[in-house]
């Protein structure tokens, strides 16, 4: 595939990502299925995706982002690492914004004005992380695409199942303010991963990697917080079967492409 062709075919996965944001809330509702088998399913394949793509994708990230290291540090084992402390720090730092955000909330002392204040730190912590994250997912695109178009549909739909659970987060703990202006936040943020990626002429393909692994991190700490089933919101079959898909599909590219 050309690199004018993995452009279109990015934008194209990128539209479809915002489509699915978009049309989250519907989506969670489909008529005849729970929302809780819907999410439960859609935690399911974004698991298999992290754990048996995007984990393994560290490894070959690392060559990269080890030949990079090797032009700073002489330490070989910092260079083996390296890939691995920035997912560290990608879950990290989320975790670190999103507990941030709730410290203030969690303040039952504090007087109404205070309280309110809190929510929207809350708010925009919260939206502005997500934004972040979906920046990453798309400006990573462009190069997933030239490197298989399968694993980047495949990654495309995992994202997009994933933004479901996310859409529920976020409509759970800020309602009316994501409602109104959340949604299209993150919707300009996938656009504008798409376009800084195109537009940009510095070494894309290091930069690429290191904010694959940064983006790495953050996605298993959001799967771990969000999909993992609970007893009481969640379907453990529809988590199985999701997970039993996602695995499914990757086993068959993964046979195709060797």
């Amino acid at each position: 595939m050309t690199e004018a062709q993995a452009l279109w075919v990015s934008l194209f996965l990128t539209l479809a990502l915002a489509a699915f944001h978009w049309l989250a809330p519907r989506l969670r509702r489909l008529p005849g299925i729970p929302e809780r088998v819907m999410t439960s399913f859609s935690g399911g394949l974004a698991v298999s995706f992290v754990f048996l793509h995007m984990l393994p994708g560290l490894l070959e990230s690392k060559d990269t982002i080890g030949e990079f290291l090797a032009a700073q540090v002489t330490m070989t084992p910092l260079r083996d690492l390296g890939v691995y402390c920035l997912a560290l720090l990608g879950l990290t730092t989320f975790m670190g914004l999103e507990y941030w955000a709730r410290s203030g909330v969690r303040d039952g002392t504090a007087g109404v004005a205070a309280e309110a204040e809190s929510t929207r730190r809350f708010f925009y912590v919260h939206l502005g992380s997500f934004a972040l994250y979906n920046f990453l997912i798309t400006y990573t695109l462009p190069l997933r695409v030239e490197a298989g178009v399968a694993y980047a549909l495949i990654f495309t739909l995992a994202m997009a199942l994933h933004f479901i659970i996310n859409d529920r987060s976020l409509e759970e703990h800020h309602a009316q303010l994501f409602s109104r202006q959340g949604r299209l936040v993150l919707l300009v943020a996938l656009l504008l991963g798409w376009v800084v990626a195109i537009t940009t002429e510095f070494d894309h393909v290091l930069t690429v990697a290191l904010l694959t692994a940064f983006l790495g991190g953050a996605i298993l700490l959001n799967v771990i917080k969000e999909e993992i089933p609970s007893e009481t919101d969640s379907s453990f079959p529809a988590f199985v079967v999701g997970l039993a898909l996602g695995t499914t599909l990757l086993f068959v590219v993964t046979a195709l492409e060797g």
